[in-house]
């Protein structure tokens, strides 16, 4: 029988054999799967808008393994990797049969191991399915799943599986927490010694930990290095170069941003591989920086929060709950940006606002800052002093309680309530009680995150803005305005912006061409101070979380110089202020209305400009009295009554200085009778005859 005929007979059987065979392998590879399911173990990640990492949460097993792609790595690397481990991997199927037939020769040659023949396959196989020994049959077992892994994936596939599960040592798996831990950065962009450090750790990443066994790293890293497949990757004298670079000698931490945000979002979606927020990472690591660094400076048990927001977008772009997450003394675990608190006097601006609105007052209206009674109740300033006749602008800088309790007066609290329910914001106020004049100086309660929603209307120019809670995927491209009417006309908004960017920094900050305003609660419980330019607004408060006091402490002395620093470190460039919409205007008070250069209260309780102080009147050192002073201190000179400002005389000579408060001093030149006189900005005058002893 010829071959011809031979092969003629036998090749259906041959064709039957190998289909057998194929049909046979289909079948086991069906009913044993590789346990691909299992590299879908990752860490929880907290991203910022941009998918830059904020914070990580460790896989179910306790392991960092964040999840990696081709396209999240220095294409350098990827170079050197596959050049040192694997450099027919672009062609094999799973294994290499000549590296696998060069390990088989050197095995038998030198009756020991000289050269692995695994494939980058054959390793994710390794890394998703361990096994405890090196054994013919767990090696036999790998290939087969090495099959069964470059059926399924692509190359780039099987390439994210490996930079993923890779070992670094510790508890750190795959390339991304590798390259955080111990160079500090992602692994986008490498240098020479970086990717070949990160390419030699894999193989015995106990062994060659860099925080404990530099030098068996570096003899590691030097061995990649001196591959000639990789010199050829990375170019001539490259490898000299990156040896002379030193090997990281401790580990650092993953990135820890945005605590309370990333806890409350895993809460609220526990089974979601990464959580989408609208915060920005620069933005909210030098706010953590300011809260820090202020907190050292304020003392224990105090905490800070710190809300930053996108005044035309509502994006919450930064955010910090506390100074430290883990800092009990502080109670750091509370979320201090959601909890109502007093707010002290950063409601006045919309007061005056309102006032502004309605033609009550204009800049340079003079009112009254003199004790008053409203019904029984009677508001004090903070430093229980009063400044007699001020205007609008002054009052509203000052922050004087009186002014603005008159203006609420005005305009009415249930006004002001219905305006912030516009901004969508819901102030708390007591049990069982309507709104009245003691919520323009903090009687309700009202969370940070709320206040700076309030002033992100007045930073809108008084269109209201919806904040976000943090949560999404990145910054809306529509405004999220609040549908309805405005919080307050685009000029009523100005004429308040125009005031408060004209306050003073606190003493050491520079000036940053914003807008602020600072409040303190009764009892020195919290100091507030929110901030805005043409387009972001800050919020920060300051106090202790179980509602302790805390003795001297004061919006303008603790909270407005952390708003500024917050805005300086914030990485954000300041935003000019908006001009003044068409018409609005900022008049001298000789070119005001008659009705507007002087804001008064009628007994009707319509606003009136002919009511009249009192004439001044001295009640401190009164009439006739015999003062002893014995080393001839300076004598507390007091009045009551008349406007300010106040020109005080001795014996016919005028004191130094212009006084717009009603507590002044005289240091008398000799023993003996002396006249003090006062005149007010009026012209009128009142005087007393004193013996000093």
């Amino acid at each position: 029988m010829s071959i011809w005929r031979k092969i003629a007979i036998t090749m259906p059987a041959g064709v039957l054999l190998a289909a057998v065979v194929v049909i046979g392998l289909d079948a086991a590879d069906k009913a044993f799967p590789p346990p691909l399911d299992r590299a879908g173990l990752t860490s929880t990640e907290v991203l910022d808008a941009d998918g830059r990492l904020l914070r990580a949460f460790a896989a179910p097993d306790g392991r960092w393994r964040l999840r990696t792609t081709v396209a999240d790595v220095d294409p350098q690397f990827l170079k050197m990797l596959i050049a040192y481990e694997d450099r027919r991997f672009r062609e094999h199927h799973g294994v290499d049969p000549l590296a696998l037939g060069r390990a088989s020769l050197q095995f038998f040659t030198n009756g020991r191991i000289v050269s692995g023949a695994s494939t980058l396959s054959m390793q994710v196989a390794r890394l998703i399915e361990p096994r405890e020994n090196r054994s013919i049959p767990a090696k036999l077992l790998q290939i087969a799943r090495a099959l069964q892994i470059e059926r399924r994936l692509s190359k780039d596939e099987i390439l994210d599986l490996y930079l993923t599960h890779a070992p670094y040592g510790g508890n750190l798996e795959g390339i991304r927490a590798a390259s955080l831990a111990w160079f500090g950065k992602e692994p986008n962009r490498l240098t020479v010694g970086e990717a070949a450090l990160l390419v030699a750790l894999p193989q015995l990443p106990e062994k060659r930990r860099p925080d404990r066994y530099p030098e068996a790293a570096e003899s590691a890293r030097e061995r990649v290095l001196n591959r000639a497949a990789v010199a050829r990757v990375i170019g001539e004298g490259e490898a000299v170069r990156a040896a002379m670079t030193a090997v990281p000698t401790r580990r650092l931490q993953l990135p820890s941003h945005a605590a309370h945000l990333a806890e409350a979002a895993r809460r609220r979606d526990p089974r979601a591989s990464d959580h989408h927020t609208t915060l920005k990472r620069e933005v909210q690591k030098g706010l953590e920086a300011v809260a820090r660094d202020a907190a050292a400076r304020l003392g224990p048990k105090l905490s800070i929060a710190i809300v930053m927001a996108d005044a035309r977008t509502g994006a919450i772009i930064g955010e910090v709950g506390s100074a430290g997450y883990f800092d009990a003394g502080r109670s750091g675990w509370i979320d201090m940006t959601r909890v109502k608190r007093s707010p002290g006097s950063t409601l006045k601006p919309f007061i005056y606002g309102l006032a502004f609105e309605e033609g009550l007052v204009a800049q340079e209206t003079i009112i009254e800052d003199r004790p008053a009674d409203f019904f029984g109740y009677r508001p004090k300033n903070f430093d229980m002093s009063y400044q007699g006749d001020v205007s609008i602008r002054q009052a509203l800088q000052l922050s004087l309680n009186v002014p603005a309790v008159r203006l609420l007066d005005a305009v009415g609290p249930t006004r002001l309530m219905v305006r912030f329910r516009r901004a969508g914001v819901h102030p708390a106020l007591p049990p069982h009680e309507a709104p009245g004049l003691a919520i323009g100086l903090g009687g309700v309660g009202i969370t940070l995150k709320d206040l700076v929603q309030l002033y992100a209307g007045l930073a809108n120019r008084g269109l209201p803005v919806r904040l976000g809670n943090g949560n999404g995927n990145g910054i809306a491209e529509t405004p999220t305005q609040i549908e309805g009417e405005a919080l307050l006309e685009p000029s009523a908004v100005w004429q308040v912006s125009d005031i408060l960017s004209g306050v003073l920094p606190p003493q050491g900050s520079r000036h940053l061409g914003i807008a602020y305003k600072t409040g303190t609660s009764y009892g020195y419980r919290d100091a507030w101070s929110v901030g805005y330019d043409g387009r972001h607004v800050i919020g920060v408060w300051i106090g202790r979380p179980d509602n302790g006091a805390i003795p001297g402490l004061s919006g303008y002395t603790a909270a407005a110089p952390v708003l500024f620093e917050a805005f300086a470190k914030s990485g954000v460039a300041i935003a000019p202020m908006p001009s003044p919409p068409p018409g609005t205007l900022r008049l001298a008070r000789h070119d005001l209305p008659v009705g507007q250069r002087r804001f008064a209260r009628t007994e009707s309780g319509l606003p009136s400009a002919s009511t009249r102080e009192a004439a001044p009147r001295i009640v401190y050192p009164p009439e006739g009295a015999r003062v002893e002073l014995g080393t001839l201190a300076p004598l507390a000179l007091k009045l009551q009554g008349g406007r300010a400002p106040f020109r005080w005389l001795a014996n016919g000579k005028p004191l130094p200085e212009l006084s717009r408060r009603r507590v002044s001093e005289w240091r008398p030149d000799g023993r003996g009778f002396s006249t003090l006189t006062v005149i007010d900005a009026a012209g009128r005058a009142a005087s007393v005859r004193v013996f000093i002893e």
